[in-house]
């Protein structure tokens, strides 16, 4: 077996409500990521991003890192873990250094990011990510890579996402009790950005929305940059809690006829469909039309897209007081294990008033049967970012050469305190 920084190995490791996925990733010579190993296995004791059960989440992390080594052939001692809950926050900061030699360097750049990011945080909280946004040379504003050009003060906007102390330390803790390293704590909705948005899209204006079982991660992209983060702690798993209290069945059975037969627009099922529902307490199964479990997911879906909805017109009203580009005009990208499901599409161009495509990851090779599904976007997304901000021993990888172009100008820029 080969360790995994013996062949430029990347293992993404996301620890959902639902499900923990583990995946490996090769970073070849062309700087792509190539998948070689997969393992996924059922989420206990995780609750809307947060561990309720330590025991119960490190051994459902050691089953999923079990399996992805082994079909990697490869030891895997450190992992890029992702992170959720509505501990998370965000802030827009903004900070001025004079320029040194008359020309910006990468020096004055760090610089000015640091003065950008000094700015007091709650002691609660400890920073995840400094995104820079533009920057400004005198007059010139809207810059997206500075060094080169010359002027006298330099002024830089970056984004900082925060977590809780605590809520890390507790995720942190159970990937430790396997025996791994957690080389960096990323934002699932960051990571899950990274797999499926083009550059197009960012510069537009799109909001990614990543669906899982207890939490939907929020990432708002104008301009290029990232503009607003948020966790929104109600998910997939109260449409799964709605089927199981409406027809009687177990909350695992729930979550199967969800997935297999489940529909977010009623009118999309035909009316002869039907659906074997299982009871609890050894009773018989019993048959039910298709359509009137559409029309117990349909009102949910409805209802949870209608929070992000409000949240993204709360945004762009900011947005715009603040003078920065607020129009989606790329639309809304959902992904994630809560967004498969059929009519979900129809269903949210209704809520947002807005184009709406379901992310799946882009630019991969390897293993994408496995992993070209909307569950696996966070993990892939972390594949993308310990490729970009890794550093490796050989050269002929050029870590700062972003997916997709993603971060191209301003990888080596982002900041990281773990």
């Amino acid at each position: 077996m080969t360790k995994a920084t013996d062949k430029k190995l990347i293992v993404g490791l996301d620890i959902g409500t639902s499900k923990v996925c583990a995946l490996v990733g090769e970073v070849l010579p062309d700087s792509n990521v190539n998948v070689i190993g997969v393992g996924s296995s059922p989420s206990r004791g995780m609750d809307k991003g947060g561990v309720n059960d330590l025991e119960s989440v490190v051994k459902s992390v050691q089953r999923a890192v079990d399996k992805a080594a082994l079909m990697a052939d490869c030891e895997i001692d450190s992992v890029y873990l992702s992170l959720s809950g509505k501990h998370i926050r965000c802030q827009t900061e903004k900070g001025m250094v004079p320029i040194s030699d008359k020309e910006v360097t990468q020096d004055d750049v760090d610089s000015v990011i640091h003065t950008a990011k000094s700015v007091k945080i709650s002691d609660e909280h400890r920073t995840l990510h400094v995104i820079p946004q533009e920057f400004a040379i005198d007059y010139q504003e809207g810059i997206k890579n500075p060094v080169g050009l010359s002027g006298v003060r330099m002024e830089a906007s970056v984004h900082l996402i925060t977590c809780h102390n605590d809520m890390a330390r507790n995720i942190v803790k159970a990937v430790e009790r396997c025996g791994l390293k957690v080389d960096q704590l990323i934002f699932s909705g960051l990571a899950a950005s990274h797999a499926v948005l083009t550059a197009d899209e960012r510069e537009l204006g799109v909001c990614v929305v990543d669906i899982g079982g207890g939490t939907m991660d929020i990432a708002f992209w104008t301009g290029g940059a990232l503009r607003h983060a948020e966790v929104i702690p109600y998910a997939g798993n109260v449409v799964t809690s709605d089927i199981a209290y409406a027809f009687g069945t177990p909350p695992g059975d729930a979550e199967e006829i969800k997935v297999k037969y489940g529909c977010a627009l009623s009118e999309l099922v035909s009316k002869d469909a039907k659906v074997d529902v299982p009871s609890v307490g050894g009773r018989p199964s019993r048959s039910l039309q298709s359509q009137t479990l559409a029309e117990v997911i349909e009102p949910r879906y409805s209802e949870l897209l209608g929070l992000v909805n409000q949240r993204l017109v709360e945004i762009q009203e900011q947005l715009r007081n603040a003078g920065v580009k607020h129009h989606l005009a790329a639309g809304i990208v959902l992904t994630g294990g809560a967004a498969q499901i059929e009519g979900l599409n129809e269903c949210a161009e209704r809520v947002f008033q807005n184009q709406v495509r379901i992310g799946q990851p882009l630019e991969l090779s390897g293993l994408t049967d496995y992993v070209q599904a909307p569950h696996y976007a966070t993990a892939v997304g972390l594949l993308h970012y310990g490729k970009d901000n890794q550093s490796f021993n050989d050269s002929e990888i050029e870590p700062k050469r972003s997916v997709s172009g993603l971060f191209s100008k301003v990888s080596g820029w982002f900041k990281k305190e773990f």
